[in-house]
């Protein structure tokens, strides 16, 4: 599993063994916190099996997602270098984690500089994803943001589906918007509401929608 790890590509087969070593495993039910918001951060996870979110939550209760984590991705990576959780983890499904403590890492770090370089690349991309979550929220309107929640999440078969308030959490609505957007995009012929399932019967129209490229 290692080597489809980010922190780790480039790894020799010798390499990823010695930092298999320092690797432990963490199981979680659904529904389990794994890391709080606010708490120190001694430890950075990467996705076995299952599905993990990354949440912020506000003084009244309103949650907001930032990340949904599948297999192969890793998480808790900035506070993890220095600082406290940024956000809350908490299982979507039962769970299978590996982890690395920080202190570890850090030896790692000194001993493989090719992880140095595989760390800055990680954090460039949650930088990334930051500022596309921004421009969701700027620049598209909810009807966009369901069409490119679906597009993101299409395929994903055998893996927990998103509810419509996990969806409205992760775009900054309520539930009902979404439930509205659905319709609407039944309406315009992107999608089909079929037994509770999801089907995108016009991939164009529905790209069109969320204002992205084939």
């Amino acid at each position: 599993m290692l080597r489809y790890v980010s922190y780790f590509k480039g790894l020799s087969e010798a390499d990823l063994a010695a930092v298999n070593n320092h690797v432990f495993e963490k199981k979680a039910a659904r529904g389990e916190i794994i890391v709080f918001e606010g708490e120190p951060s001694d430890a950075i996870y990467y996705v076995n099996e299952g599905v993990v979110k990354a949440y912020k939550t506000s003084a009244d209760g309103k949650e907001q997602i930032l990340r949904i984590i599948r297999p192969g991705d890793t998480f808790n990576d900035v506070p993890f270098l220095g600082g406290v959780n940024l956000a809350t983890a908490e299982a979507m499904s039962p769970v299978v984690l590996y982890g690395i403590k920080k202190k570890d890492l850090e030896t790692m770090v000194h001993d493989y500089p090719q992880i140095a370089k595989n760390i800055i690349r990680v954090l460039s991309h949650r930088v990334e994803e930051m500022v596309n979550l921004i421009e969701d929220f700027s620049f598209r309107h909810v009807h966009g943001r369901v069409a490119k929640i679906l597009l993101e999440n299409a395929g994903n078969g055998g893996k927990p589906r998103l509810t419509q308030q996990e969806m409205a959490a992760m775009i900054g609505t309520a539930r009902e918007m979404v439930g509205r957007s659905f319709k609407n995009l039944e309406a315009e012929g992107a999608i089909r509401l079929e037994h509770n399932r999801i089907i995108i019967a016009n991939r164009a129209v529905l790209l069109k929608i969320a204002g992205l490229d084939e």
